[in-house]
């Protein structure tokens, strides 16, 4: 992630964003339940709202600074920081009642890590297990806020289909300006 991009995930204008706009909808995408898995929170403001909502927070950041980083400013709480890729970070079975990621998808190398973590994700929630997420378009000011680092954007047309094969339920995709937020589900 390039130093820019990593300041705004760090602003306050960011956190202000989250409050008011993300986190109510998540909050109405319906109960996370007592385990949550969050996937890439870098320097950790989604990771600060969802551990006041949730009894247990499970938090994997591939990025080793900002994992240790995340790690040392939450120990004590009721968050536990791993430091690994997602797709291989060898969580347990059905363990966790929701994940969620916000700007992440689109920071993974291709369309088939992506599709990897989808059926990672599929494999560590439990039956009715709920997956919010939130991406960018591929705009591009989003693209030049990427230079220098990864930007894959996940076509929202597309991803109800990608969902479906890693083995969840109908998903709802609303496109709001420059990002779109999805929910989906693990079949009971």
């Amino acid at each position: 992630m390039n130093e820019n991009h990593l300041q705004y995930l760090s602003s306050p204008e960011w956190a202000r964003a989250l409050e008011s706009e993300l986190l109510p909808w998540v909050d109405a995408a319906g109960d996370l339940g007592d385990s949550v898995l969050e996937i890439g929170p870098g320097p950790g403001l989604t990771t600060d709202l969802l551990r006041e909502r949730v009894p247990h927070l499970t938090a994997v950041e591939v990025d080793p600074s900002l994992g240790r980083s995340l790690s040392d400013r939450l120990a004590g709480t009721n968050v536990e920081v791993i430091v690994a890729d997602a797709t291989e970070a060898g969580l347990p079975a059905e363990r966790y009642t929701a994940a969620a990621c916000f700007s992440v998808l689109h920071h993974m190398p291709s369309a088939a890590h992506q599709d990897r973590l989808f059926a990672e994700l599929h494999r560590v929630l439990r039956p009715g297990g709920i997956f919010v997420g939130q991406e960018s378009l591929d705009l591009e000011m989003i693209r030049s806020g990427h230079a220098g680092d990864t930007f894959n954007p996940v076509k929202p047309d597309d991803l109800a289909r990608r969902l479906s094969a890693a083995g969840f339920g109908p998903t709802r995709t609303d496109v709001v300006g420059y990002h779109f937020r999805f929910i989906t589900r693990k079949p009971s």
